[in-house]
C-alpha cells in the first residue's frame, strides 16, 4: 500500500544572511599592495616570474595598509637562495616592541630549478632582478620579479616620444568620436 505524503511549498524565502562586510580590495588581490612604476622607466623587463615571500606577520598586516614601497629594491640570488633587498615595509601601525625592521632582507620561495634558472639569466651582464609588483594570491603575498635590461638615457627618451605620440593620436580618435557625435 502506498502511503500519500503531502509536501508544502514554502514562499519564496531567502535565508537572512549577515550583510556581508566588503572585503579590502588589496587583501582580495583586486589590486595590487605596491608597484614599481619606475621600472618600466628604467629598465627592458625581459621576462617575469611569481614568487612567494617569507614574511612575518606585521609585515603582511602592513602590506594589507598598503605601506609597502618597492622604488629601489632588488633581487639576489646567493647560495641556491633568492633574495629581495631594500623592499620598504613601513612598520604596522598597531604593532608592539617586537613588529619588524622596515628594510630587512627577504627571502623568495622557489624551487630549487627556477632559482638555477634565474641565475643563469641575471649573470648575463646588464641585467638584474627587480620587483615589479606586490599583491595577494589566495591569502598569501606575492612578488612579481622582473629579468631587467637596463635602459640607457636615449632609451628613456625613445620611450617617452613613443608614450607622447600614443597620447595625442588617443586624444585625437577621441575628439573625432566626439565630433562625429554631435
Amino acid at each position: 500500500m502506498s502511503r500519500q505524503t503531502s509536501y508544502t511549498i514554502a514562499a519564496a524565502v531567502k535565508p537572512t544572511t549577515k550583510a556581508a562586510k566588503p572585503r579590502d580590495p588589496v587583501a582580495s588581490g583586486e589590486r595590487d599592495a605596491a608597484h614599481n612604476r619606475s621600472a618600466s622607466y628604467n629598465y627592458f623587463l625581459v621576462e617575469k616570474i611569481e614568487a612567494g615571500v617569507a614574511l612575518r606577520g606585521t609585515e603582511v598586516k602592513s602590506i594589507r595598509e598598503g605601506q609597502a614601497n618597492l622604488k629601489d629594491a632588488y633581487g639576489l640570488i646567493k647560495d641556491g637562495e633568492a633574495f629581495l633587498l631594500n623592499v620598504h615595509i613601513g612598520p604596522y601601525s598597531h604593532g608592539n616592541i617586537q613588529n619588524h625592521d622596515a628594510l630587512r632582507t627577504r627571502k623568495l620561495l622557489m624551487h630549487k630549478e627556477e632559482v638555477r634558472k634565474l641565475l643563469i639569466k641575471t649573470q648575463v651582464k646588464g641585467h638584474t632582478l627587480i620587483p615589479v609588483r606586490l599583491y595577494f594570491r589566495n591569502g598569501r603575498v606575492k612578488c612579481e620579479l622582473a629579468v631587467a635590461k637596463g635602459k640607457q638615457e636615449w632609451d628613456k627618451r625613445e620611450t617617452e616620444k613613443r608614450r607622447e605620440a600614443d597620447r595625442e593620436s588617443r586624444t585625437a580618435i577621441n575628439e573625432n568620436k566626439h565630433k562625429m557625435g554631435r
